[in-house]
């Protein structure tokens, strides 16, 4: 459901509806006993984020926590951390075969499955948050990534952005592109792909065994989302050179993926206050994170960590064999084509104004 239909849906009524339709009852004209007109209701999701990083697996909380307040505590939603219950990179897999009925994960985790779902999250050199998310909600981008789930058996709801990520921890420093060619760094995505044509091993990790993997020395290079997780999943304390920006992930969005069996049985009110829940933990992340990565990079940089941007020709050379890629799979894949179609009008439109508004005052602002 379109989130400008499920506010109006919602936005003016539907909580107070959706209070009849779960907490009131039904009685005869003779005073009979109530007959509860809802069921109850157990879900469970599985994350692909560890308990620790509060933000990005906080958003299954938030979900759940408002779909139980919607529905006055008859529809529950159990959610359990990476590894727990389904391993990290594997959620979609659960999903799909109804072994949790709700995951939350990200869509270029399984590109191999479908390139498309690359767009579901982020596509190197893409579309920044705001500008994700205006696709995502307003410009049919919703639609366009639930034809592509469809295919998996599910589908999808947003389910937070993590605004510009960092480029991530490096060992050594890197001065030019041939530096690239020596290293292991865990990367996903098609980011993945563009780091390993240009001479890199690659590695996909979940975040719990990232640390243990770069302080071994099983790979020289990690990336994961910004200041305030990197922090907490300590990787400064292996790697003190902090590159910028994350040209792979410049707004990459998460999705919460609903078995369509599962979904198909709820009533209405119920996936309602999915949808409704989705949206708040959606725009609950991006805020949360850009109110609390700047005093995390503060108390970085206070532990001796070197912030350094990315090489120019390491930049240039990214962004060529980006193009190249998707230039393959436009022409390998219908489906590929068409969500590409659909997602780069919107971004070319998008960026013209965004250079004319945005861009202008920040380049003014915060250039020095």
């Amino acid at each position: 459901m379109e989130r400008r239909k499920f506010i109006a849906q919602v936005g003016a009524g539907a909580a107070l509806g959706m209070t009849a339709a779960c907490g009131s009852s039904q009685t005869n004209v003779e005073g009979a006993p109530a007959v509860q007109t809802a069921p109850r209701v157990n879900w469970r999701l599985a994350s692909s984020f560890p308990r620790s990083l509060d933000t990005i697996y906080g958003a299954a909380e938030t979900l759940a926590k408002r779909v139980e307040e919607l529905t006055e505590g008859r529809f529950t939603i159990r959610v359990y951390p990476g590894g727990e219950m389904v391993p990290a990179l594997q959620v979609l897999d659960a999903v799909q075969k109804g072994t949790v009925q709700i995951g939350h994960t990200a869509g270029y985790y399984y590109k191999g499955k479908h390139p498309a779902l690359s767009f579901d999250c982020s596509i190197p050199f893409g579309m920044t948050a705001r500008q994700q998310i205006a696709w995502i909600y307003q410009g049919g981008g919703l639609e366009k990534m639930r034809k592509v789930f469809a295919q998996f058996n599910m589908i999808n709801l947003p389910g937070g952005n993590t605004g510009c990520q960092m480029g991530g921890w490096f060992r050594k420093e890197l001065n030019s592109l041939a530096d690239v060619r020596a290293l292991k760094m865990r990367i996903p995505g098609l980011g993945g792909e563009v780091m390993s044509e240009m001479g890199a091993t690659v590695q996909v990790l979940g975040g719990g065994d990232i640390y243990p993997a770069l302080e071994r020395g099983a790979i020289d290079a990690t990336e994961w989302v910004g200041p305030y997780d990197d922090e907490k999943l300590g990787f400064y304390k292996v790697a003190k050179n902090y590159y910028y920006p994350g040209w792979w992930e410049p707004g990459p969005s998460l999705s919460f993926l609903i078995n369509q069996g599962a979904w198909d049985k709820l009533p209405k009110t119920y996936q309602n206050a999915l949808s409704v829940a989705a949206a708040e933990a959606d725009l609950e992340m991006v805020a949360k994170y850009d109110a609390k990565n700047p005093p995390a990079l503060t108390r970085l940089l206070d532990q001796g960590v070197t912030l350094r941007p990315f090489p120019d020709d390491i930049m240039t050379e990214a962004r060529k064999v980006t193009r190249d890629l998707m230039s393959q799979l436009v022409a390998s894949n219908s489906l590929y084509k068409e969500v590409y179609d659909h997602w780069s009008k919107f971004k070319e439109e998008s960026d013209r104004w965004m250079a004319t508004a945005e861009f202008a005052y920040s380049k003014f602002m915060l250039g020095g």
